[in-house]
């Protein structure tokens, strides 16, 4: 059954199905041919995957992202960063990095981080000069701290997969962004040194203080957000709720660039959004309780640990398949199928849980800004109005700078458990 449940996805897959209707019909097919349940038992495990407290956090995350662009403070962070570093030569790359960064600790996701900072930050750069196919790949590449960076949707559905604290992931997040994002800084600025961009990148830049005062209430959102769950005053799906009071009552009282029009359009939006994230968590929440039901992830354990014989060999077979998976499969679907398999096994190789689910995050993010189903690609293109094959060239060197980041986090643990233990 679980053979035939998975030729069938990858068929569907290849035919261009849907993603989350091509892990339906597999399971559905699954059912039907290979079990005596009743096929009822699909419409039950797909509210039974749903029905789960952390994953309120999700909707609320990328509502409150949109409120966010919709408020105007996604440019005004923008503003800041490039008050920040703008006047260095290769400043306004770094900016987009930097940007990305403060934005994804908000939203939690890639996607909403390309539209609201690439809308921005593509068109400046390229009005200073960068090419747009550096910019775009730039700006999808730095979008993928969303997914890193705490909160994040993935640490949450990983932390319900794997039954791990979901808290603890995303303080295990902020070591693994900031190497990251200091590896993207680093590596862009030296690309502008050499190919002779962004020698103007000051022009039109604010004085930073007044750029701190202007995005002020913009860059203390973090600062409540995850200053609150690591202090234990809410929980992750607690702090989501409170990041879209926040973002609204800015926009409305503060700013005063919120209304009924913008909050129509961003409300519309996280619909959107958050019904496509759900109804895939749902289908691959089914997919897997079916593999599961099989012996699948037991059968998987005991043949990893026969194969590999140590927990390096173990590390480097799992980010292979990984990266191959996630540039196929959509991140929370690949979590949700992947999670309570490997967790478990890596767990037996002496590996945290928390420190794998980093591993597993930081990998399948890289399927983000890899074709062909690299969501983060899409969205960068739409925003520079390129078509996707001229950026493919360009993301080379940015896969590898995340590939040797990924390699660092891999096997030294200590990047992502050094917050937990200083907690």
């Amino acid at each position: 059954m679980s053979a035939f449940m998975i030729i069938l996805m990858v068929l569907l897959f290849a035919l261009s199905i849907p993603i989350a209707i091509a892990i339906l019909g597999s399971a559905l097919g699954g059912v039907v041919f290979f079990t005596k349940l009743n096929p009822l038992v699909i419409a039950q495990r797909l509210v039974t995957t749903l029905d789960s407290f952390p994953l309120l956090a999700i909707p609320f995350f990328i509502l409150a992202g949109n409120l966010m662009e919709a408020s105007g403070i996604s440019h005004r962070l923008v503003e800041f960063a490039k008050a920040l570093v703008g006047r260095l030569q290769g400043g306004l790359a770094a900016a987009c990095v930097i940007t990305c960064m403060i934005f994804a600790s908000v939203s939690g996701s890639s996607i909403a981080t390309t539209f609201a900072i690439g809308a921005i930050i593509i068109p400046a750069m390229v009005k200073h000069g960068y090419p747009v196919r550096f910019s775009a790949a730039l700006q999808a590449t730095s979008a993928e701290l969303g997914v890193i960076i705490p909160p994040s949707i993935p640490m949450i559905i990983y932390g319900v997969s794997a039954e791990v604290s979901i808290g603890e992931l995303f303080i295990a997040g902020i070591g693994p962004g900031i190497l990251i994002s200091t590896a993207l800084i680093i590596f862009v600025l030296i690309m502008c040194r050499r190919n002779g961009w962004g020698h103007k990148d000051g022009e039109g830049s604010m004085p930073l203080v007044p750029a701190i005062v202007q995005a002020a209430w913009g860059l203390g959102m973090p600062v409540i957000i995850l200053g609150g769950i690591y202090q234990g005053v809410f929980t992750p799906t607690e702090a989501a709720a409170v990041a879209v009071v926040y973002s609204f009552l800015v926009g409305v009282f503060v700013y005063r660039t919120l209304n009924f029009q913008s909050l129509y359009v961003a409300l519309r939006k996280s619909v959107i959004s958050s019904a496509v994230i759900m109804f895939i968590i749902a289908a691959a929440g089914t997919f897997s309780f079916l593999l599961t039901r099989a012996g699948v992830p037991a059968a998987i354990g005991n043949w990893l640990v026969e194969i590999f014989h140590g927990q390096v060999a173990f590390l480097l077979a799992v980010n292979v398949v990984l990266f191959f998976v996630g540039m196929f499969i959509e991140t929370s679907a690949a979590i949700i199928v992947l999670a309570p398999i490997l967790a478990p096994v890596a767990a037996q190789f002496g590996v945290d849980p928390i420190h794998f689910g980093l591993i597993m995050i930081v990998n399948l993010a890289m399927g983000m800004i890899t074709p062909p189903f690299g969501v983060n690609l899409f969205a960068a293109c739409e925003v520079a109005r390129i078509p996707i094959d001229q950026i493919i060239s360009r993301l080379v060197p940015f896969v590898l700078v995340i590939a040797c980041c990924l390699m660092i986090i891999t096997f030294v643990p200590e990047i992502s458990l050094l917050f937990r233990q200083l907690r």
